[in-house]
């Protein structure tokens, strides 16, 4: 194989490996828990935060809250990081870690 076929199959996969990150980017995760929904981008930005209507909150009940958001962030981060391993895993590595 020589040189300029590597980089041909190199370029390919570079371009492969963009148009997969801008596809995860447009996509919107949902991350739920009891009391609250999360919506993110596969940007990682937190698109809204829902509490569920059928809730009533006392004022000791704001740690709960706190926890409960946190669960529902942290879920909906982990569906994009297990899109992104699904998606480009076996294209980029270990470089799917930064992307």
């Amino acid at each position: 194989m020589n040189l300029q076929n590597l980089m041909k199959q190199a370029q390919a996969m570079q371009k492969n490996l963009m148009a997969s990150k801008k596809n995860i980017e447009e996509m919107i995760f949902e991350g739920n828990s009891e009391l609250v929904n999360v919506k993110i981008n596969g940007k990682r930005q937190v698109l809204s935060v829902k509490i569920k209507e059928d809730t009533s909150f006392e004022k000791d009940d704001v740690e709960i809250l706190e926890d409960m958001i946190t669960i529902a962030v942290n879920d909906a981060l982990k569906k994009v990081d297990d899109e992104i391993k699904n998606k480009l895993g076996n294209q980029a590595g270990g470089l799917s870690d930064f992307l």
